[in-house]
């Protein structure tokens, strides 16, 4: 899933590109460079990844995409959160934040 730094766990993926889409509609490679900047150049999503994250998250109804000029002038596929696409949002951030939470009090934990 990345090219260096940490590897994302299974299902990771989604919510970050979810996070990064929350704002207003982004090609892919902002979508990338949303991910790489916010975690501090921890994750950086190969774009086989990104793009097989994002095509499942259009078959899903979470995200929408229409064609139009990146900031370079180039024509690029520009993904937007859908109504269900805001709700998954939710949903995975509050599961992932549940899940950290969790993890962390094993490792605060002392063995017995």
């Amino acid at each position: 899933m990345t090219t260096d730094g940490l590897d994302l766990l299974q299902g990771t993926l989604d919510v970050l590109v979810l996070r990064a889409l929350a704002g207003k509609p982004q090609h892919g490679y902002a979508v990338a460079r949303f991910i790489r900047e916010s975690s501090d150049g921890t994750f950086r999503i190969i774009d086989g990844a990104l793009y097989t994250a994002l095509h499942r998250m259009e078959e899903r109804g979470w995200v929408e995409s229409e064609w139009g000029l990146s900031e370079k002038g180039k024509r690029a596929k520009f993904y937007r959160l859908t109504a269900a696409g805001r709700r998954a949002l939710r949903s995975e951030a509050a599961t992932w934040e549940r899940y950290v939470a969790a993890v962390g009090k094993v490792l605060r934990a002392e063995p017995a």
